[in-house]
């Protein structure tokens, strides 16, 4: 399900990466800074996905630059980061930007109930 967001403007850090073979810890430590991210001050969501090849995307939500400023010199985010540079990850482009519009839809037959 996409992140329950407040009303824009708000900002966007899209973390895109290929990774390399096998976990080598990887799983433990992303679980570990999305607990993290998630009790950060500014902090207002994400929304992530990997495909069967390695190649994901991390959408994350901040009420601030100097949140995520932050979120990036956190002491442990910063391990994660040398870690993704020297066993993690083949390659990964990071972007940030401002939301200024945002919308969202719901199928309303998604809160039909389904046959017995």
């Amino acid at each position: 399900m996409p992140a329950s967001l407040p009303l824009p403007p708000y900002w966007t850090v899209i973390f895109s990466s290929q990774r390399t073979d096998g976990d080598q810890g990887y799983a433990e430590m992303a679980e570990r800074m999305m607990r993290l991210a998630s009790v950060q001050p500014g902090f207002l969501g994400v929304e992530s996905a990997r495909d069967e090849n390695g190649f994901g995307i991390t959408v994350s939500y901040w009420d601030s630059v100097e949140a995520i400023a932050a979120w990036r010199h956190h002491a442990e985010h910063m391990v994660a980061q040398r870690l993704g540079r020297e066993v993690w990850y083949q390659a990964f482009s990071l972007k940030v930007a401002r939301v200024e519009r945002a919308h969202d839809f719901t199928n309303p037959r998604d809160d039909e109930p389904g046959p017995d």
